[in-house]
C-alpha cells in the first residue's frame, strides 16, 4: 500500500506521489582486503579481546540462487560497537546483535561485508587490523559507544569515510552521508538538521534518508537494524533490489488512477475512514511494512479494499513489485511420532488443538515486526468442503491509531508444496493480494508447542517480508525443559530467540472465531488434552 496521496485543508484535492530517490554518487571501490586477522566475520569470529573460534550459525540457502556476479565490487561495512554494551532486544549484547546483521545483510547481496568491532583498542594487532577496515570502508556504523578515547579515536581515523551512522552513541560524534556532515539538533532522533550548505534538492533527499533511518531505528527490532543499513547503501552506494519501491513513477500513476478508478478514489475521499487511512499511508515510506499495515490494519473498510483492488491489484498505478524471499531457504521437520512426515499429517499439525479448543493454535511470540506483534492472536486451520481444500485464517486484536480495540480476520487459501511440511498461502488483503511460503519448522509430539516459518510478498504493494510465529495452545511459552530444542529451531530460521516478540495475550475476550459449516478437521492424528 505504498503511495502517497496528500488530502490538504482546502476545498481542492492535491495528489502527489512521492520521489524517494536519493543521490547516488560514483564510488570509488578500494581493492580486495588483505586476509583479516582480528575481526567478527558474518560467518565465524576471532573474539577481539580472547582468542576464542566462534561459529554464528549459517542457514542453508537455495542452490538455485544466482551468485552475486564476480565482477562486482563489494560494499564495506564497518560497525564498531561500545565494548559490553547491552541492546534493548531482550537485554542481547549489542555485538552480537551486529553480527547477526551481517549475515542477514548477505542475504539481501553477498557483496554486502560487514564486519563488528568492538571499542576495546587496547590490543595493538586489533587496532591495526580496524584502521586497515576503516581505510577502506563505504559505510561505518557506531553503537552504543560513549568512552571518550573511543570516540577521540574513531573521530581521528574515520574522516576518509564517505557515510557515518551513529546510534546511541556520544554526540561529539557526527554523522556524514555521501560525504556530508549531517548535525543534530536537539530531537531524539539519531540526526536532524541538515546544514545550509546542502543545496535544496539535496537537501530534500537527505531529509527523506534521515526520516526514514530515524524512525525505523526508534522501532528497536533487527529487521529495522537491517534496514537502516540498505537504506544507507541504497541512497548513496548502489541500488538494493528490495528497496527498488523507493523510486516512485510520477506522473505516470496519477494518470493511471484517474482513467481507470474515478468512481473508487471518489468515493474513498468522501469517506472518512478511507481518507484517514490514505493520510496515514502517505506519511509512510513505501518499504516501510510497519508503518503501512499499521494504517491498513487501523482504517480497513470495504471502501479503502475496492481503492486497493482497483489501483493496486487490477492496475498497479503505483508501478510497485516485490517477490517472495528466497532466503533464507528454511527445512521443514520430516519426522512427527517417529513417522516420517506426509502432507496429511503436516496439516493436522496445522489444525493443532481446533476440535478440542475452539483453535487451532495461539501466537505465543513472532519474528516480525509489521504482522506479529498484534496482540491476540488465534490460528484457525481447517478442511473445507471442496476435495484437497484446506484454509487458514488468523483472527488477531488491532489497537488503532486512534486507540480503538477492534479484532481482525484474514483468510488464506493453503495449498500443498512439493516437500512434505512446506505450503503456499495466498489471501486477499484490504484488495491487495499476498502470496506465501510457509515451512513447518518443528512441532512438539505431544502438540504443547510449535514454531511456523513463512516468506510473503505483496507484489504490487511492493511488500515482501519473512517472519516465525512460535505457537501453543494456550499462548504460554513452552516450558524450560523445551528451551533448547526451540533455540535450535529459531536457529534453523536463521532467527535468534532474542528477536522475537512476545505477543500480549492478557485481554483476549470475545474473539470472532469459529469455521465454516461442513468444515473437516483431523485425518492422521489424535489429540488428546493433558
Amino acid at each position: 500500500m505504498a503511495m502517497a496521496i496528500e488530502l490538504k485543508s482546502s476545498t481542492k484535492t492535491t495528489f502527489y506521489f512521492q520521489n524517494h530517490q536519493s543521490p547516488i554518487p560514483n564510488t570509488a571501490f578500494p581493492p580486495p582486503s588483505r586476509l583479516r586477522k582480528t575481526a567478527y566475520f558474518s560467518g565465524a569470529s576471532f573474539s577481539l579481546r580472547t582468542t576464542g573460534f566462534r561459529t554464528v550459525s549459517a542457514v542453508s540457502e537455495r542452490k538455485e540462487t544466482p551468485p552475486a556476479e564476480p565482477s562486482a565490487p563489494p560494499v564495506r561495512i564497518v560497525a564498531v560497537v561500545g565494548d559490553g554494551s547491552v541492546s534493548p532486544l531482550k537485554c542481547a549484547p549489542w555485538v552480537e546483535v551486529m553480527l547477526h546483521t551481517a549475515q542477514r545483510l548477505k542475504w539481501v547481496d553477498e557483496g554486502f561485508q560487514m564486519l563488528v568491532f568492538t571499542d576495546n583498542l587496547h590490543q595493538s594487532n586489533t587496532v591495526q587490523t580496524l584502521q586497515t577496515e576503516l581505510n577502506q570502508a563505504d559505510v561505518l556504523v557506531v553503537v552504543a559507544v560513549t568512552k571518550q578515547d573511543s570516540v577521540e579515536w574513531i573521530q581521528a581515523n574515520s574522516e576518509s569515510i564517505p557515510n557515518i551512522i551513529c546510534f546511541d552513541s556520544s554526540p561529539v560524534l557526527v554523522n556524514k552521508l555521501g560525504g556530508s556532515f549531517v548535525h543534530a539538533d536537539t530531537r531524539s532522533d539519531f540526526f536532524g538538521k541538515i546544514p545550509g550548505i546542502f543545496r535544496k534538492e539535496t537537501n530534500k533527499s537527505v531529509n527523506e534518508v534521515v526520516k526514514t533511518v530515524s524512525e525505523a531505528w526508534k522501532r528497536r527490532n533487527s529487521d529495522d537494524i537491517r534496514f537502516c543499513i540498505l537504506v544507507i547503501i541504497n541512497a548513496y552506494i548502489k541500488p538494493v533490489q528490495i528497496l527498488k519501491n523507493l523510486r516512485a513513477k510520477g506522473f505516470s500513476t496519477l494518470s493511471c488512477m484517474v482513467s481507470n478508478c474515478s468512481p473508487q478514489i471518489l468515493n474513498c475521499l468522501l469517506d472518512p475512514g478511507c481518507r484517514k487511512a490514505l493520510q496515514c499511508l502517505n506519511n509512510c515510506s513505501p518499504v516501510d511494512q510497519v508503518c503501512n499495515y499499521r494504517c491498513i490494519a487501523s482504517y480497513e473498510s470495504p471502501t479503502l479494499e475496492a481503492f486497493s483492488l482497483c489501483v493496486l491489484q487490477r492496475h498497479n498505478c503505483i508501478g510497485l513489485d516485490a517477490e517472495v524471499p528466497e532466503k533464507p531457504h528454511v527445512q521443514p521437520m520430516t519426522r512427527f511420532r517417529g513417522e516420517d512426515l506426509s502432507h496429511e499429517t503436516a496439516e493436522d499439525l496445522f489444525i493443532g488443538w481446533l476440535g478440542r479448543r475452539d483453535w487451532s493454535w495461539r501466537v505465543v511470540a513472532g519474528q516480525n515486526p509489521a504482522y506479529d506483534q498484534f496482540p491476540c492472536q488465534y490460528q484457525l486451520f481447517y478442511r473445507g468442503k471442496s476435495k484437497g481444500s484446506f484454509w487458514y485464517e488468523p483472527v488477531f486484536q488491532v489497537k488503532t491509531l486512534e486507540g480503538k480495540v477492534v479484532w481482525r480476520r484474514r483468510r488464506y487459501r493453503v495449498k500443498r508444496g512439493k516437500v512434505e511440511g512446506t505450503f503456499f498461502f495466498s489471501v486477499l488483503d484490504n484488495g491487495v493480494v499476498s502470496n506465501e511460503s510457509w515451512t513447518i519448522v518443528d512441532v512438539c509430539d505431544d502438540l504443547s508447542w510449535g514454531l511456523f516459518h513463512y516468506h510473503g510478498a505483496a507484489r504490487v504493494a511492493g511488500q515482501a517480508y519473512s517472519g516465525a510465529v512460535l505457537v501453543s495452545p494456550d499462548g504460554e511459552y513452552p516450558a524450560e525443559k523445551e528451551m533448547g530444542r526451540l533455540v535450535s529451531a529459531l536457529e534453523a530460521c536463521g532467527i535468534k530467540e532474542w528477536e522475537m516478540f512476545t505477543v500480549n495475550n492478557s485481554s483476549c475476550r470475545d474473539p470472532p472465531l469459529g469455521i465454516p459449516d461442513g468444515s473437516s478437521l483431523h485425518k492422521m492424528i489424535e489429540v488428546k488434552d493433558d
